[in-house]
Parts: C-alpha cells; structure tokens; sequence
C-alpha cells in the first residue's frame, strides 16, 4: 500500500488483525501526513470502542483485538504476541531513550469497575520489571482516588529531558485524539514499530479495508 500510494495508484488494503491494520495506519500516516483514508472495521470514535469492548465481555476474541487496537493507538507493542494467557499485568510496551534503556509498560482496561487499586497494581509491575514508565491506558475516565494515586508515584527523570510522570492514566479518548502524543516519555524510541520516512504525496484520499 506504501508503494501504491507512492506511485498515486488507487488501493485497498485488507487483512484480519488490529496489530497488522494498526502498522499499516501508521506506516501510512508516517509516510504521507497529508493524505486521508479510512479504515473500515475499527473503532473510529468512543462509541466504537465502547462497542467493541462490550463485545469482548462475551467473547474473548474481541477483547483480544480490542486489546491490539488500543495499544495500536499509542504506538505501543503488544506484550504477549504469543498466546492468550497470562500476561502478568503487562498488555504492551514501549521503548524511549537514546540508547533505548527506558521501557514503558502498558495496562489496557476495557471495564467499567476501574478502581485505585488498578493503579497500585501497575505500580507494582513497573516495580517488578524494574521499568521506567507505567501507562494505564483506560476506555473509561479514571476517578479521582485513581489520579491521585497516580500522581503519588512521582515522576521519572532522564538526564537531558523533562521530568515525566511515572505512571499516566490515558483515557482511550484522548488517545483516539493525540495518538501516542498522549503518553509523554522522554526522547521516545520511534521504531517500537519502525517508522516510515516521509513521502511526496501524489494521491489524496483512499481507504483501508478490514
């Protein structure tokens, strides 16, 4: 589809997984900044979200990819590719610094029951993994014991960078909306899924098919 577009032919993308559609969003938002297209089959706004989360309550599949989708969202690597068991409260990962020693562990909940200790609980993974960052990436708002709990962790410093919060809640509204500029880490690794180099746009608007 890089290619495609590159060359200004028309095109349709297709394939069955979040992660693989989710590479192919960026690679093409990468490459071309200014060119639009449309994905069918994923959550476009919250209310998709919502709705294939409540999907995900009855089938374990659709929580899976709602999974995928949402890490898709902030660029984040999902942390147990291999099997759907358990994962050890680390859903995915990303990767920042100069030499890329700072590691970042994700939290996705697609639940309505989200509770402060939710949040200890991630403090307790990132202090397991001995990891720099946790992100607890929620499709719903976080109460207010749950920001402050979150505040309480601190925040970690890199030398040569500001301040970050150690762990940051992420509504999946705000990452519909910023993408991985929601998650704030310092000099962050950009080939956690390798980024494209920017193209001369010679097309316009296309779409992406799931």
């Amino acid at each position: 589809m890089h290619a495609a577009q590159k060359l200004g032919r028309n095109w349709i993308g297709i394939d069955i997984t979040h992660l693989a559609i989710g590479l192919i969003e960026k690679r093409l938002r990468d490459a071309f900044p200014d060119v639009f297209f449309l994905t069918h089959g994923v959550p476009q706004d919250l209310a998709g979200a919502k709705d294939m989360a409540n999907r995900g309550k009855t089938d374990k599949n659709y929580y899976f990819e709602f999974e995928k989708w949402a890490l898709s969202l902030i660029a984040a690597q999902p942390g147990n590719l291999s099997k759907k068991g358990a994962d050890k409260g680390i859903d995915g990962n990303m990767w920042f610094g100069p030499k890329h020693e700072g590691r970042a562990i994700v939290s996705v909940k697609a639940g309505e029951n989200i509770s402060v200790q939710m949040i200890r609980d991630l403090r307790g993974v990132i202090e397991r993994e001995k990891a720099a960052v946790g992100v607890f990436l929620t499709l719903n708002e976080p109460t207010k014991p749950m920001i402050t709990e979150a505040a309480g962790a601190g925040q970690y410093i890199m030398d040569g960078f500001p301040p970050v919060p150690r762990i940051q809640i992420v509504t999946i509204d705000e990452a519909l909306k910023l993408r991985d500029r929601a998650v704030k880490l310092p000099a962050r690794r950009d080939d956690t899924f390798k980024k494209a180099a920017v193209e001369k746009d010679t097309a316009s608007q296309w779409s992406l098919n799931l």
